[in-house]
């Protein structure tokens, strides 16, 4: 061939690469209903640029930075890229997605917590790896083998959570990985805004995970954008890495009554099981021998915190200053200790980080005695300022002053029309001690000095609503109402919400109307949609659906998704699709997932898989299971099975189990076991429980316990919790039921011996036995068991032990235990107890239904009953 023949031949194979990579450019666009603008603001690029890629050859950035909006294989793209620009295939390409080069990070920065004395350069302690660093270990070297991974480190305040994640890392940055710290302007906005453009081989750094998957306008759009990032192949692999106080994950897990709203449904979905990691609050003796090896060979730091930890193991806390922290707050001024006792109050009922000087001056005054409050000196304030700002070992101040980051705005763009941060200084409480007042302090209210302080000098909006709600669940109904209001001055969504759903419940259906579209000008769309959601309760459905199309029109989620029903029941299909399709993009894809119920019952499969797909691909783990009974339903058992293991992958661990349950009871006897034990493999034995259970429903024991057994032999403690009930409900109480249970028990489920003691208590009415199994089960960490034990006290008459028991069930968010327990004690005639304890409750902000008639008026500050108000 000559040579002309081979400078030929490469023209049309470059040809060739360039129409193929424009074609795919275009047919992703089209598929993803956007135009060039929207593409260019979703891949952060120009539009000039975003349009010349597709006529010329775009560089490697521009590619990288469009496969992710237009959910194309990056690497696919790259390859024809370089067909066609006639580069050599191992040239070297720059993601331009967020974050930098790990080893150009300084831990501090990213919040590790310093240790050892104020002076002289930052150092960090030897590090001592504990159990929770081999999880860790390992899902960053399946990062690092290519495939994305997710880790959140529950702990308390100073346990080494952020340290660990850092140490964990360190082998990335060998490999030349990146890392993303979102920050500015805020973190969950940051996060939200960029999330997007994060590419391959990056440390997505989550620390304090709160402010991200908590926040209360963002926090479910963040953990469906991770969702998306984790599972879009094309974009990995990534690896993200946060941290929670436990407290927030009991938050987010705990699962709503029905009918009642759910905030943190796809947070709940992100934090599956697998994805949480829970470090302890101390050393074990293990860990302690390490870390006495380590100051035995040098490490100073390690020997100083060991001279004071070693008999606890609190080894973190001492390097971070938790001690002296402490010891500052117990054993400072009468006036320090109250301007701290503010500022966690501030913190725990939900105020942000930065508390104004001048709300804690003035808070602090009604947390002093009367004796402490007279001798306080002109300067008083001033001094205890200075007191709270001495550090303490490892540079850590109880209260210190702060300096918030400046809000950067692009060129042109105006201000929020609400007000900007506090006048004057503010300041930041001490973690530590932040998490040691939620503890400590979660059954008080605040006194009257605090409200008065936050409604006279707060101007966080966010911080308003919050605190307005904290003080309805308290019962504080009239400062709640006046909260409320500043909210709204201040700007809060919420705020406005709340007062559009006031009106209208107290009948003033014009003032809810024109407060709804005064929010709606604000670009504020949920208070308009939830007026529509009032007005279709009260029958009204004619206005709803006018309120709802002009919720639609502004492009609020669950207007849209509403709008899309209405318009299916009126035929309206197309007009339908779009408004479902334009829901799920403002991150309620509801619409999508009913549409796609309504054309597979009709028997349209085709729309319906391609609607269940777009449901899933907006992060509906639910959609693919719906995707695998269409695959059943054709007789497709292997496709059925892979889309329902991608399912149980992505935390919705019964999909096996109910796929496995219709097969049963279909008789496709094969097929089921079949998937149940193909899901073993997957480590998911659900399916294979469900099979079990249903063949023991069947009275087929045999079979059923074969099934528990193996899965008991796959290192499956519930296995073993349910054949210990199979082995007991043919035997009652046989030796061989106790000792799976025990089993059961150290294999790491205790909820099994709850549910035996439930068995002894109401089965058998053997009272002693279920007191001792509760007990045990408590020991186990199962604190259900609180509620039972606490009813078994009352019914015995040990009232104390009784109420503190349910109030210790309350700190774990089993709030009946106390309702309960006051309902008993009324109707038993103990009046004067059940109001101790009704009152108690709202201190905690725990809301039970006789409040409204046993305060029509809500309470004062100090707990008495409020006067008729307007």
């Amino acid at each position: 061939m000559s040579s002309g023949q081979v400078h030929s031949g490469e023209h049309v194979a470059r040809d060739a690469a360039l129409a193929e990579l424009h074609s795919r450019l275009s047919d992703a666009l089209a598929r993803q209903r956007l135009n060039k603008s929207q593409l260019a603001v979703r891949a952060g690029l120009g539009r000039t640029t975003v349009s010349e890629a597709f006529h010329a050859v775009p560089s490697a950035e521009t590619v990288a930075a469009l496969a992710g909006p237009l959910r194309l294989p990056v690497e696919e793209l790259l390859a024809l890229r370089r067909t066609a620009a006639h580069e050599d295939g191992d040239t070297p390409r720059a993601w331009p997605g967020p974050g930098r080069p790990i080893a150009e990070w300084d831990p501090h920065a990213l919040e590790v917590h310093p240790a050892g004395p104020v002076s002289g350069p930052r150092m960090l302690p030897g590090y001592v790896r504990r159990a929770h660093d081999q999880v860790l270990a390992q899902a960053v070297e399946e990062a690092r083998q290519g495939q994305s991974r997710m880790v959140v480190l529950i702990g308390s305040s100073s346990t080494g959570k952020t340290r660990s994640c850092w140490e964990s890392v360190q082998p990335l940055a060998e490999a030349g990985w990146r890392l993303w710290h979102p920050f500015d302007p805020t973190r969950a906005s940051a996060a939200l805004d960029d999330l997007h453009r994060v590419g391959p081989r990056t440390v997505v750094w989550l620390n304090e995970a709160q402010h991200y998957l908590g926040d209360n306008q963002l926090g479910e759009q963040i953990a469906a954008a991770v969702h998306t990032l984790l599972t879009q192949s094309e974009r990995g692999p990534v690896l993200v890495l946060g941290t929670l106080w436990p407290e927030y994950e009991r938050q987010y897990q705990s699962v709503p009554a029905p009918g009642s709203p759910d905030p943190h449904s796809r947070v709940r979905e992100l934090l599956a099981a697998s994805r949480t990691v829970t470090v302890p609050a101390g050393f074990d003796a293990e860990a302690l021998r390490a870390a006495a090896a380590l100051a035995r060979r040098g490490d100073r730091l390690l020997a100083d915190a060991l001279t004071r930890a070693s008999a606890h193991g609190q080894v973190t806390q001492d390097l971070a200053g938790a001690p002296q922290l402490l010891y500052s707050y117990e054993h400072g001024s009468p006036a320090a200790r109250a301007m701290l006792e503010a500022a966690m109050d501030a913190r725990r009922l939900g105020i942000g980080l930065h508390l104004p000087q001048t709300f804690l001056t003035d808070a602090a005054l009604d947390y002093l005695t009367e004796a402490e409050y007279d001798h306080l000196a002109d300067d008083w304030a001033e001094a205890a300022y200075a007191e709270l700002a001495r550090p303490v070992h490892g540079r850590q101040a109880p209260l210190r002053r702060a300096s918030p980051r400046p809000i950067r705005r692009p060129p042109g763009t105006l201000p929020p029309a609400s007000p900007g941060p506090a006048a004057g200084p503010v300041f930041r409480l001490a973690d530590y001690l932040e998490q040691h007042g939620r503890v400590t302090r979660m059954k008080l209210c605040p006194p009257l000095s605090f409200w008065a302080a936050a409604h006279a000098h707060l101007t966080d909006p966010d911080s308003l609503a919050t605190l307005a709600e904290a003080a309805t669940r308290r019962s504080r109904l009239q400062w709640a109402h006046h909260l409320w209001h500043r909210a709204c001055e201040a700007g809060s969504v919420n705020a406005l919400t709340y007062l559009v759903e006031f009106q209208e419940t107290a009948g003033n259906h014009h003032g809810a109307e024109d407060l709804a579209h005064q929010a709606a000008a604000s670009a504020n769309t949920r208070a308009l949609s939830r007026l529509a959601e009032l007005r279709r309760a009260a029958g009204d459905n004619e206005g709803a659906d006018l309120l709802d199309r002009k919720a639609a029109d502004a492009g609020d989620g669950y207007a849209l998704a509403r709008l899309a029903g209405v318009l299916e029941l009126a035929g309206e299909r197309q007009a339908a699709e779009a408004a479902a399709y334009r829901a799920a993009t403002a991150g309620n894809p509801d619409g999508l997932m009913k549409m796609a119920d309504l054309r597979r019952a009709e028997g349209k499969s085709e729309d319906a898989e391609r609607l269940y797909q777009q449901t899933a691909d907006a992060g509906v783990v639910e959609a693919l299971f719906s995707l695998a009974e269409l695959r059943e339903r054709t007789g497709d058992y292997t496709g059925a099975n892979a889309f329902v293991l991608q399912a149980a992958k992505l935390g919705d661990s019964a999909a096996v189990a109910h796929l496995v349950a219709k097969r049963e009871h279909l008789g496709r006897h094969t097929h089921a076991e079949a998937l149940a034990k193909q899901a073993l493999h997957s480590h998911t034995s659900d399916g294979l429980l469900e099979l079990a259970r249903i063949r023991e429903l069947g009275s087929y024991h045999k079979s059923a316990e074969r099934l528990y057994r193996q899965a008991a032999s796959a290192g499956d403690a519930n296995a073993l919790a349910h054949w210990a009930w199979l082995r007991e409900r043919r035997s009652r109480h046989g030796e061989e039921a106790e000792d799976l249970v025990q089993q059961a028990a150290a294999a790491g489920n205790p909820h099994v011996l709850y549910h035996l003691a439930e068995l002894r208590q109401h089965r058998d009415n053997d009272h002693t036995g279920a007191e001792d199994l509760y007990r045990q089960a408590l020991t186990t960490g199962d604190t259900r068991a609180l509620r039972p034990l606490a009813n078994i006290l009352e019914h015995d008459g040990d009232h104390a032990n009784a109420e503190a028991l349910a109030e210790r069930a309350a700190g774990y968010e089993y709030f009946f235990a106390l309702i309960y327990l006051a309902s008993v004690r009324e109707k038993a005639g103990h009046a004067d107890l059940a109001e101790k304890l009704y009152l108690r409750m709202a201190d905690s902000g725990v809301v039970a239904a006789s409040f409204d008639e046993r305060w029509p008026y809500g309470l004062d500050p100090d707990g008495s009953p409020t006067s008729p108000w307007h």
